[in-house]
């Protein structure tokens, strides 16, 4: 790849494997005021193209080669202060996906970005950071962008299997990690076969991206050092609390108090809404509409809410009643039904579609279908196959009657697991 000029507020994304090359890319890319957008390598195309389209970016990076010119160009911005955050892209109530846009920050904020990270985990130069996670998602990626900026090292086993992440918790000693509870139960069941590895070199385990069982979160403050475990409530819009587990021991199923320089409050239908400080606002990129929508004016401040419902306690521990509505979190990974569905509806032969996320061990969810129409279940597992990554695609069809449906033909979601149960148990003609 030849040497590109990228220019201020120039955007590029990146659809390669995350590694230290990667990281060090992102970092040097916000250097210099251009936005990365981090992207799962294993969309196909049809999602490339509908995810990018609206994002425009100035360049691709889809292979490793490209990853490496790029990091060869940019060696000299590698640990520059960062000038805006990652464009992370989610998606709302339309299922299509949105870009999270900081813009440009003044040299005031940037310094304050860098700075919440690192006095609230506490960064330093000393540290190791394990990483369990695709690095295109943002947490795994603000964890190790801020180990490298304070001159910490990372160790990424690639793809996450408990046997690799175990040698490494042997070998390199890490100090930090980042973790799902999907994560953690596939840990702790391996260790029940092979021994606990010395945990004694950590002095940060963080989770999110999932509700963890009370039984794990236990098992998580059993196992490792005092002091240790932490959790905490984010989005890819932005982040809300965080919490030591010695305080979850103290308050049962909380996610934690707000972050510093944040107020979170509940309004009477029970969203969430959080005050952030400058460096934390954030716009869906080319969306004026949507974004005045996540935005609202209160007395601490701008607020913003992504959706989510839960309450504040008198001493200002935030409950989570649900995340978003319809969104289903797959082993940390979140899944919005409308785009599965859409996709699903292109196959012939379906009348209507719902997906649903079903209780699982495993993942926390597994993403399910319940489809009306003349319709073969193969046909739709090839095509979710074609046009959806891994994660989107359903691991259990059922052929229905009719969906339930509201007053005003809406889909009921929250019957939808109900009737495939009594689908299933209907005995056949």
């Amino acid at each position: 790849m030849q040497s590109i000029e990228l220019s201020e507020g120039a955007r590029v994304a990146l659809l390669v494997p995350g590694s230290l090359e990667y990281v060090e890319v992102v970092m040097a890319l916000l250097a210099r005021g251009v936005f990365p957008i981090p992207l799962d390598p294993s969309l196909t195309a049809a999602e490339r193209r509908r995810i990018l389209a609206p994002l425009a970016p100035d360049l691709l990076v889809t292979t490793s080669e490209q990853l490496q010119a790029l990091h060869h160009d940019l060696a000299g911005d590698r640990r520059g202060q960062p000038r805006g955050r990652p464009i992370h892209c989610t998606s709302g109530t339309t299922g299509t996906p949105k870009g999270v846009y900081s813009g440009l920050l003044s040299p005031a904020d940037a310094a304050a970005l860098v700075a919440e990270e690192r006095e609230l985990w506490g960064f330093t130069d000393t540290d190791v950071n394990l990483v369990l996670s695709p690095l295109h998602h943002s947490a795994p990626l603000r964890f190790a962008t801020g180990t490298l900026h304070a001159g910490g090292r990372l160790v990424i086993p690639g793809r996450f299997d408990p046997t690799r992440v175990t040698e490494a918790i042997e070998t390199e000693r890490p100090t930090s990690m980042f973790c799902v509870p999907t994560h953690l139960q596939r840990l702790f069941a391996h260790w029940d076969q092979v021994g606990v590895p010395d945990l004694s070199s950590f002095r940060l385990v963080a989770h999110a991206g999932a509700p963890c069982p009370p039984q794990l979160k236990h098992r998580l403050i059993d196992l490792f050092p005092d002091g240790s475990t932490w959790e905490f409530y984010g989005s890819t819009e932005g982040q809300f609390t965080a919490c030591r587990s010695e305080e979850w021991l103290a308050h049962p199923g909380t996610v934690g108090r707000a972050r510093p320089g944040r107020v979170i409050s509940a309004d009477p239908d029970g969203r969430l809404w959080c005050v952030v400080p400058p460096h934390a606002r954030f716009a869906y990129f080319g969306d004026e509409v949507k974004t005045a929508q996540a935005w609202r004016d209160t007395a601490a401040g701008q607020a913003f809410t992504v959706g989510d419902v839960g309450r504040v306690d008198g001493d200002g521990y935030v409950y989570l009643d649900g995340r978003r509505q319809d969104l289903i979190i797959s082993g940390g990974v979140n899944v919005y039904p409308l785009e599965v569905e859409n996709a699903l509806r292109e196959v012939p032969g379906v009348v209507d579609v719902a997906v649903y996320g079903a209780p699982d061990d495993d993942w926390g969810q597994r993403v399910c279908a319940a489809v009306v129409g003349p319709v073969d279940v193969g046909a739709l597992d090839a095509h979710a196959r074609n046009v959806l990554a891994p994660a989107k695609r359903p691991k259990d069809y059922t052929v229905v009657d009719a969906l339930p449906l509201t007053a005003t033909g809406k889909v009921r979601r929250d019957a939808v697991a109900a009737l495939v149960s009594e689908t299933h148990e209907r005995p056949a003609d």
